[in-house]
């Protein structure tokens, strides 16, 4: 009977001996490299693999979308032919909108499309999609705008199902390739176990005890905190082009928020502010305005921007039927468009919040201070302000000076007390310290005079005491025989 070796087919295993390659060649680098290849083409096959998989989650749940978005669509067919066909069609994108929690792709796998930008929302792919559609409307003119829309987008639906349907053969031909030989990182244990029996813990006198029922994992490093905190500021991706709205966005998103006639208008009259980099424009614009503090005016940023991608979704054709249906009062659409005013609204305020306390964290590190203090002994520093009324060229030019201080210096100085001048020093940075010590320099607002000191009183008695003392000193130091 003969042997059946086929099981070991599967093996992919190296006979070095049986190798014959040309003698100018060493055998032992080309085996190497035959071994760091066959490694290469391994890893590049597991990356394919994890990369159609993650493709082909993004391709379902954007199947899903517009499933039910042509679905509604279907659904309304019949109000088309006696009401307005734009209406219908609004009236089936509101009905098919998902949870806003599933808005977000998954996250990609390590590795897959590192160079590639996170892939946008659900949302605005459709939204892209939709402009597509409508761009095609605008070129072909049909006569049925409503059945021609939906055609065009049971085109687009069967393009992603074709897609879907390559990328499941070519990952199912890859796997069968990754699986036709066994590897060292395919096996498995098919059977072990492993018991340890430990002692009781001894319990002590001073042991604390724990409500019952519950207990506390005891942690090797229990100071170790789970929180990864990002130290990056907003617009932290490097090489990216920064986002920023023109002229005409900027005017459009200082229209309150409240005004819709008046933003129908503008949009109407500008229709090229419906592009996207106007919208990430005005958002970049919210972000700024919230990182200092400016609630209303990020608000009102954050509507603008979210009512021109609303638009540009809807197509030229949905502009009007959308701020009819967002100023009708207990609407769908209003209540969906105010929910994602507000949820954009608090992400992006609890963002800035994080920023600010980071960068608050980092200023505290520097203690550095600039102060004032007088280093000859018997010696102190005065201030004297220069008169207002004064006819003196200097005298002039020092109150010009003093005029251009802030307000909390200027009281500081008034009051005539170095302390409260060093206390207003402390809280600068140390750069803008020094540059204001300069300027009371050049206003002659600091001078060195010689300290006054009344021997009538303890308080004198003990500073000519000290200033003995320290006379004495350097005198010693300078001739020390």
């Amino acid at each position: 009977m003969p042997v059946d070796y086929s099981k070991w087919d599967a093996l992919e295993l190296s006979d070095d001996s049986d190798i014959e390659v040309h003698p100018n060649v060493d055998k032992r680098s080309f085996i190497r490299a035959k071994q760091n290849q066959i490694h290469a083409e391994r890893s590049q096959r597991k990356l394919q693999i994890e990369t159609l998989k993650y493709e082909r989650q993004i391709n379902d749940g954007l199947i899903k979308r517009i499933s039910s978005l042509l679905a509604a669509l279907k659904k309304h067919a019949s109000e088309a032919e006696s009401r307005n066909p734009a209406e219908v069609a609004f009236q089936a994108v509101m009905e098919s909108v998902g949870n806003p929690a599933d808005d977000k792709p998954p996250t990609r796998p390590e590795g897959v499309h590192a160079n590639v930008e996170q892939p946008p929302t659900y949302t605005k792919m459709m939204a892209s999609l939709l402009d597509q559609v409508n761009k095609t409307m605008e070129e072909k003119k049909p006569d049925n705008r409503y059945t021609a829309m939906v055609a065009e987008i049971e085109d687009h639906l069967s393009k992603v199902e074709d897609l879907q349907k390559q990328l499941h053969e070519k990952l199912a031909e890859l796997e069968k390739e990754e699986g036709r030989k066994i590897t060292s990182e395919g096996l498995r244990d098919g059977f072990n176990t492993s018991h340890v029996t430990k002692a009781e813990p001894a319990s002590t006198s001073g042991e604390k005890k724990t409500n019952s029922g519950s207990s506390q994992p005891e942690l090797l490093n229990p100071n170790f905190s789970q929180e990864s905190k990002s130290t990056s500021a907003a617009g932290s991706k490097a090489g990216e082009d920064e986002m920023d709205a023109s002229a005409d966005g900027r005017k459009f998103a200082n229209i309150k928020a409240s005004e819709y006639r008046e933003s129908h208008a503008f949009i109407t009259s500008h229709p090229h502010i419906l592009a996207e980099k106007e919208t990430d424009g005005i958002l970049v614009l919210a972000f700024d305005a919230q990182l200092e503090g400016k609630d209303d005016i990020a608000r009102n940023y954050i509507h603008q921007a979210l009512l021109l991608q609303y638009c540009r979704s809807l197509g030229r054709d949905g502009v009007s039927l959308f701020f009819k249906r967002v100023t009708t009062k207990g609407h769908q659409a209003q209540q969906v468009f105010y929910k994602d005013v507000q949820d954009t609204f608090f992400r992006i305020k609890n963002r800035t919040k994080e920023i600010n306390a980071e960068r608050a964290a980092e200023g505290s590190g520097d203690v550095e201070q600039i102060q004032l203090h007088a280093v000859e002994p018997g010696t102190e520093i005065k201030i004297k302000i220069p008169p207002a009324d004064s006819q003196d060229e200097e005298e002039k030019r020092g109150r010009q000076i003093f005029d251009s201080f802030a307000p909390d210096m200027k009281k500081a100085l008034e009051s005539g007390s170095l302390d409260k001048v060093n206390q207003v020093l402390g809280k600068m940075k140390v750069a803008d310290a020094e540059e204001l010590v300069g300027l009371l320099s050049e206003a002659g607002v600091l001078s060195l005079e010689e300290e006054v000191i009344d021997a009538t009183t303890e308080e004198g008695r003990r500073r000519i005491k000290e200033m003995e003392d320290e006379a004495a000193l350097e005198s010693f130091a300078a001739d020390p025989e």
